[in-house]
């Protein structure tokens, strides 16, 4: 059964919705101090990655509070990019940042389902998710969904978080995700639950390997993943066939 932020009957979605609604005020502040800022450079490399397609317009699915859609739009100058996320609270925060560095008319922010776009087909050149797939409610279905709206020849382009190969340092890391980031995320944030819930969901996802194939299954193809410091996350990418 899916790992859950929460102990009620609402669907994993649900619950993940509720838990970004909660949690967004802090998202910001949390995620680059719990990281060492090291999530900062992850997303660099991401935009990187997206670049090299020269895209005119780009996705960005589960955009959060739009990091990743304002480090595009600011290293593509001729980019467009829509940002589609579930929790219209962390949307507002991403709407407030992009606005302040004075690119809300090249990001449109929008509440939107991973699973059932309200994207054309082969409508974006291509897609990007930072930390998002594994949140979302049906994996296969989020997966055919960026296939659906990337043109053929367009570049996907993930990064999440793994678990480390070695052992030793996989065991450092656990130690610290487990024990150590629900205690501070959860006194910053009032809600330890949605700091245990985020390291037990990278728990809980394919390794490198078996996420690949299902990219490939959902209609990309040349799927490679590269390890970030250490293991902790990869960057997925893929091209659509």
């Amino acid at each position: 059964m899916s790992v859950k932020p929460y102990d009620t009957p609402c669907s994993k979605k649900e619950q993940v919705q509720t838990m970004f609604d909660r949690i967004a005020p802090h998202y910001d502040l949390l995620n680059h101090v719990l990281s060492f800022r090291i999530d900062r450079l992850w997303r660099r490399r991401v935009v990187d990655e997206a670049a090299r397609c020269r895209p005119q317009r780009v996705l960005d699915l589960a955009t959060g509070t739009g990091d990743l859609a304002i480090a595009a739009a600011r290293r593509m100058s001729d980019v467009r990019v829509v940002g589609i996320d579930l929790s219209e609270n962390m949307l507002a925060q991403a709407r407030r940042k992009a606005a302040a560095r004075g690119l809300a008319e090249r990001i449109e922010f929008r509440r939107g389902d991973a699973e059932c776009l309200d994207l054309p087909d082969a409508s974006v050149d291509a897609a990007t998710v930072a930390f998002g797939v594994r949140n979302f409610g049906d994996l296969d279905a989020g997966l055919r969904e960026l296939a659906r709206t990337v043109k053929p020849g367009g570049r996907v382009v993930i990064l999440e978080f793994s678990r480390p190969r070695n052992r030793w340092f996989r065991a450092l890391y656990e130690w610290y995700a487990f024990r150590v980031l629900p205690l501070i995320g959860g006194a910053v944030s009032r809600d330890r639950r949605a700091y245990a819930y985020l390291p037990a969901s990278v728990g809980e996802f394919p390794a490198p390997e078996a996420f690949m194939e299902r990219m490939a299954q959902a209609g990309f193809g040349e799927c490679r993943a590269r390890s970030q410091s250490f293991g902790i996350a990869q960057i997925y990418t893929g091209i659509k066939k």
